[in-house]
């Protein structure tokens, strides 16, 4: 308290006004707990951010992950689906034309990530994280029907090259 009362004298002398050291300890105290709430918004708002910049990149793998696993679905259904001429090869480019521009989009995404995310605003990044957890919620459904459809056509397949080798 004296090195307080030392210290802040001289500019308190000039007024003619003694110091209130209560008052100067009280003015210290709201100085820092300000400077603390400052530094705490500013660090839960970093925080925020990587968090967000952190789950964009996570989607944007696991949403190329699922792309690819689609495509591959698609291929393998096709190579099976080759076999029966009746069956129309135009689908086959459109699922590929289809898939690859889901890439497209995902590799457009990525690079705004790259280039436009460090100083996007926080906004902005909560709309590409729901944007891309969209995509995945569509996706979803249309992988599990190529799932049951590949298990369909497994059974198919078995019961066509059972029938076969019977005959």
């Amino acid at each position: 308290m004296a090195l307080l009362r030392q210290t802040l004298n001289p500019l308190f002398k000039r007024s003619g006004r003694p110091v209130n050291p209560y008052l100067m300890l009280g003015i210290a105290a709201l100085v820092i707990v300000a400077v603390a709430l400052i530094v705490m918004s500013t660090r839960r708002r970093s925080d925020r951010r990587s968090a967000s910049l952190h789950q964009l990149l996570e989607l944007a793998d696991k949403l190329e992950a699922d792309l690819k696993t689609c495509r591959a679905g698609l291929q393998q259904a096709h190579a099976v689906m080759s076999l029966n001429p009746d069956t129309p090869a135009s689908s086959e480019q459109e699922a590929r034309h289809a898939i690859d521009a889901g890439l497209r989009s995902l590799l457009q995404q990525r690079i705004w990530i790259r280039d436009q995310a460090p100083r996007a605003s926080q906004e902005d990044l909560d709309r590409a994280v729901s944007s891309m957890n969209d995509t995945r919620d569509r996706l979803r459904p249309l992988l599990a029907a190529l799932d049951r459809a590949q298990h369909d056509l497994d059974s198919a397949m078995r019961e066509h090259l059972r029938r076969e080798h019977d005959a």
